[in-house]
């Protein structure tokens, strides 16, 4: 049998024992070491910097036989599972307990929705927070830059109870109606560790801590917030298993985001929950250190060269990020964020975005963002190929420019 139908495989079997000796069986099959080219292997004719969470795939490929899940034709063919809830609830034990491990969430007295990635549960959280049968509807905001979903799946939605209205920091002053605001920390794209903009008794926040693990920021301490929301794709890489979860202290709340699920989608599919399950079991493996270790070392080391890439450069510049005191690793921690924020900083590159798609690299423009066109966002998450190829575009822009300087110094 190919290692690609072995993969896809669609059967189930619960004994352990067998599933590892299924997981060993793939991992032999796998290539014992990439080939080490001096030039990097193009991936993309341009390269891609949207990101998917590749960094973590040679983790999995080392711990392939205790994170498989196969699963036979027969098995929980139903909507619900034996003891007859949706939301499978060791899954929701094994969340508390990661959770507590890392110390990155109170997760006590808080219920736990799951949902089709994050995504679903963030416009599941607007319906569930904004006013029913109002006038005036909540006007949903986030402070630039915010990610560009908040406003796209806002808008597609065109609800009367509620309406994206941009950057929270225009509102500080009013106090009038229902406001909804995103609070994502750390942020995509520029990794900063976020508080709400606006206060008061009108207003209520949807904080988004997909990003808030150890190998993408120091965790000062536990997030203790109305709605968190979280991803299996920033904590594992599996973005294509399409899970979320969120925790949620208000039980009417809760209940209306379930509501919202159950009605969007009819639940969570199991195959994911069972998915989810089994690399949650292998995640705290080592008090999580193995996981959390080799994510936080791989992008450190890629922050830092695309860093010194950007050292030299007068045209181009990459956000500050400060060291922090982690309380996970219980000592201070350099940056490691997900995204580097670029900025083309000569007054006459006011599109960014096109210069470095010029250039073979394809980023996120700062317009999705609320940010101006003078800001690109690259993606530090993808496969080792991928960054290579990054920085390698970065060198030869930079080098470019420091030929034009000569040259004009001549």
């Amino acid at each position: 049998m190919e290692l690609e139908q072995l993969y896809v495989a669609p059967y189930f079997i619960a004994d352990d024992h067998v599933v590892r000796m299924i997981g060993m069986a793939l991992y032999k099959m796998l290539p014992n070491k990439r080939a080490k080219n001096k030039t990097p292997k193009p991936v993309l004719e341009g390269m891609n910097c949207a990101g998917d969470p590749l960094f973590l795939e040679p983790y999995w490929m080392r711990h392939a036989a205790g994170s498989a899940v196969v699963v036979s034709g027969w098995h929980r063919m139903g909507n619900t599972f034996t003891d007859r809830p949706v939301f499978s609830r060791e899954l929701q034990r094994h969340i508390r307990i990661l959770h507590t491990l890392v110390g990155n969430v109170y997760t006590e007295g808080k219920f736990i929705l799951f949902g089709t990635g994050s995504t679903q549960l963030l416009n599941a959280a607007v319906h569930a927070l904004s006013p029913d049968n109002s006038s005036d509807p909540a006007k949903v905001v986030a402070s630039i830059p915010f990610d560009p979903v908040y406003q796209q799946q806002t808008d597609f939605f065109k609800s009367k109870n509620f309406q994206f209205q941009g950057d929270a920091s225009v509102w500080k002053n009013t106090r009038n109606g229902t406001f909804i605001e995103f609070v994502n920390s750390p942020s995509n794209p520029d990794g900063q560790l976020k508080k709400a903009v606006l206060q008061g008794p009108q207003v209520k926040t949807i904080h988004d801590h997909g990003y808030y693990w150890p190998h993408f920021t120091p965790i000062p301490a536990p997030a203790d917030e109305d709605v968190m929301i979280f991803s299996l794709s920033k904590l594992t890489g599996h973005a294509g298993s399409r899970f979320g979860w969120a925790l949620i202290k208000d039980e009417a709340v809760y209940k209306k985001m379930s509501t919202y699920v159950t009605m969007n989608t009819l639940g969570i599919s199991k195959d994911t929950q069972l998915r989810a399950l089994q690399l949650l079991k292998v995640a705290p493996e080592g008090r999580g250190r193995q996981l959390f270790d080799f994510g936080y070392i791989t992008m450190k080391q890629r922050w830092e060269r695309l860093s010194d890439a950007l050292s030299t450069s007068k045209r181009f510049s990459i956000q500050e990020i400060e060291p922090l005191y982690c309380s996970y690793y219980k000592t201070f921690k350099d940056p490691s964020p997900a995204y580097a924020w670029l900025k083309c900083e000569r007054e006459e590159d006011k599109e960014c975005y096109t210069i470095l798609k010029d250039a073979g690299i394809i980023g996120v423009d700062g317009t999705s963002f609320g940010a101006g066109s003078g800001f690109v966002r690259l993606s530090l998450i993808n496969s080792q190929d991928d960054f290579n190829m990054l920085l390698y575009k970065i060198k030869k822009l930079v080098a470019k420019e420091d030929d034009k300087d000569a040259r004009n110094n001549m």
